[in-house]
């Protein structure tokens, strides 16, 4: 059975980055290690290009899980950074559920490391208490496709939506004409062939 279209709103969404340090990127065999970090760091890019309220979480960075990827932190300074002591699904941390609550946002976007765990628990216990869930597959890793999988298909059955981090901006962004040149530079700096679009479209348009 089909459902209705729950379309991504930037007025409505917030951003979860779960779990993204250095040693358990390390496990993440399902996508290049290099266009992986690439992703992570477009969806965080996109996150602060569309000014939506982003959280940061870490688990037991005293461990072999390592510390936050430092070009999250660097780009969003401000913003609620909650370093779990011991609890693998982040939202069993209650600072962590306050500061996704504060952010009075019905829509939560997912990404995390690896993603039967550190993307699916929370996600899973943010779609029982009735938030809208998005997860972005290509910017949350794990150890091989058969584990990716398994995890998408048990977020699907309890109603996340899967996307990319591409998909979500096109789908907050709405319509080109709302900013052509700044989208055009946030998928210019993560994707090369996109990079040739534009400057194909900018000489052509200085040409007129």
């Amino acid at each position: 059975m089909s459902k209705p279209y729950v379309r991504l709103d930037k007025s409505q969404a917030a951003v979860l980055l779960v779990d993204h340090q250095s040693g358990l990127l390390s496990l993440v065999r399902d996508i290049e290690p290099d266009r992986f970090k690439n992703n992570v760091l477009a969806l965080a890019d996109l996150a602060k290009y569309f000014k939506l309220p982003t959280i940061l979480t870490t688990s037991f960075e005293s461990g072999p899980n390592g510390p936050l990827v430092p070009e999250l932190k660097e780009l969003f300074p401000d913003a609620p950074y909650i370093a779990r002591p011991g609890n693998i699904n982040a939202w069993d941390n209650e600072d962590f559920v306050k500061a996704v609550k504060a952010t009075g946002k019905k829509q939560l976007i997912i990404a995390g490391v690896v993603t039967e765990v550190c993307v699916a628990f929370p996600a899973l216990s943010a779609l029982e208490e009735g938030f809208d869930v998005f997860v972005v597959a290509d910017a949350s890793g794990t150890f091989n496709e058969v584990t990716r999988d398994a995890a998408w298909r048990r977020m699907e059955a309890a109603g996340a939506q899967l996307m990319t981090w591409f998909g979500v901006a096109c789908e907050l962004h709405r319509d080109w004409r709302n900013d052509i040149e700044g989208l055009a530079a946030l998928f210019s700096a993560h994707i090369p062939d996109y990079r040739n679009l534009i400057t194909s479209y900018s000489t052509l348009t200085a040409a007129k």
